[in-house]
């Protein structure tokens, strides 16, 4: 039994309107009662909790069933309810944790959730983002069982995004490729190993911050030469890709070299003391931009180097963030699709909890809001196709919402958040224009 679709539940957005609970009355019942929901919002201290059934991989409901009405169906994870065998006994809402099995008086039986085939009336009806239809157990069913390509113990920070993101995106891309990982938090946290043993599972490097797309355009080049289609693949962080790797980085897309490259992006030189780097935002503290008396962080935006990979004319160029996971799983097929005939382009959004000063839990959620507030936005581009939105936020959460979580944005000011916020607003027109097909204003530029 593999991983399933489920309904997830994000309390701190619920406002108690009952939306959810109507719409599955009137999907399952076709009333306006919410009686016949088999979602139910519950108010609990400070907010609401939510009671439905969670489709349990062990359930317990089906345990207690004595006349077999109950069933976990092995394709989809719903768990079924036959009525023609159903007695009425209610020992199945008794042995339910979370209250997603309740007896239905007016219909005289027990409801329970059953996704709704796929496509929940609840979540639909939900405007606030408190519930969620989550489709990633298909990456798990799709790659779980395939092998880890970094072996267990690397020694990255409590938390690390950056080592999710390395063993995700090589145990999809495979065993049959070269990895170069230039100076920084990949290399140091042992993938290229220590005392002659080595932390990756397939031939990797440690090029200069300065040549990883060349050295790596020369693998590609050899093994294409005596006949082997090896993948030849980057992972380097924001350092080594915006700033002094740039020069070998341009030249490698401009020739449209079949490789690669993944930008791993923690805002900073994280691993040598968090200096900043042309990729740290306006206002962040670094050690190199500290904050003092007469220091308040950085004082330039950061550059926005996936869209200047667009100007090269890769043959595909994204962005994704690890809060999003179908979403960077897609993108990374179609990256290493199109490695296979020209340059390949993915950055990656890499919340830093030691750089960023924040706790090592809140990785993925610093992530989300990143995007939820357009901080970050997530697009792909190839030349046939242009730039495309693949999660617009139309209604952003207010840019509060993410810097008061990480530590490193602590002294701003109102100006200064003033200013993060024209940023974020001029950013996001342009990019919308450029998937638009509209030219860029002024403006936005």
């Amino acid at each position: 039994m593999g991983a399933f679709e489920t309904i997830s539940f994000r309390p701190e957005h619920c406002d108690g309107c009952n939306d959810c609970m109507i719409a599955c009355a009137r999907a399952k019942e076709q009333s306006d009662d919410v009686l016949h929901s088999r979602i139910q919002i519950v108010p609990a201290e400070g907010g609401f909790e939510l009671a439905m059934c969670r489709q349990c991989g062990d359930p317990e409901c089906v345990h207690n069933c004595p006349a077999a009405a109950l069933s976990k169906d092995g394709e989809s994870g719903v768990i079924d309810w036959d009525a023609s065998k159903c007695v009425n006994c209610l020992l199945c809402t008794l042995g339910c944790t979370y209250g997603g099995i309740v007896y239905d008086a007016p219909a005289a039986r027990v409801i329970k959730c059953d996704l709704c085939d796929g496509h929940p009336a609840c979540v639909k009806a939900c405007t606030h983002g408190a519930l969620k239809f989550l489709t990633t157990a298909r990456i798990y069913n799709e790659v779980g069982n395939l092998e880890d390509l970094f072996v267990p113990g690397l020694a990255g920070c409590q938390g690390c995004n950056t080592e999710l993101i390395m063993r995700h995106a090589m145990r999809r891309i495979g065993p049959d490729a070269v990895v170069a990982t230039p100076p920084g938090c990949i290399p140091g946290m042992g993938s290229v190993g220590y005392n002659g043993l080595t932390g990756t599972k397939v031939p990797v490097f440690h090029p200069l911050l300065t040549n990883t797309a060349s050295m790596l355009t020369g693998v590609r080049r050899y093994y294409k030469r005596i006949g082997r289609n090896v993948k030849a693949v980057a992972l380097a962080g924001d350092g080594g890709t915006a700033d002094v790797g740039f020069q070998s980085l341009s030249g490698a897309a401009e020739r449209g070299e079949e490789m690669l490259f993944i930008c791993v992006d923690n805002e900073g030189y994280m691993n040598t003391g968090m200096q900043r780097s042309g990729c740290t935002p306006y206002g962040a503290w670094t050690s190199t931009t500290p904050v003092g008396e007469r220091g308040r962080g950085k004082t330039q935006d950061a550059k926005n180097l996936p869209l200047l990979m667009v100007m090269h004319h890769c043959a595909y160029v994204a962005t994704a963030s690890t809060a999003f996971m179908e979403d960077l799983y897609d993108k990374l097929d179609r990256a290493i699709a199109a490695s296979e005939h020209g340059f390949a382009y993915l950055h990656i959004y890499s919340p830093c909890t030691t750089g960023w000063r924040f706790p090592s839990d809140q990785n993925i959620e610093v992530a989300r809001k990143a995007v939820q507030t357009n901080f970050v936005l997530l697009w792909e581009f190839d030349p046939q196709g242009g730039l495309r939105l693949t999660h617009p936020v139309d209604d952003p959460f207010p840019l509060a919402e993410y810097v008061k979580e990480l530590g490193k944005y602590r002294h701003l000011s109102e100006e200064q958040i003033a200013h993060i916020e024209a940023s974020v607003a001029r950013n996001v027109s342009f990019v919308q224009g450029l998937a638009a097909g509209r030219p860029p204003t002024a403006a936005a530029a």
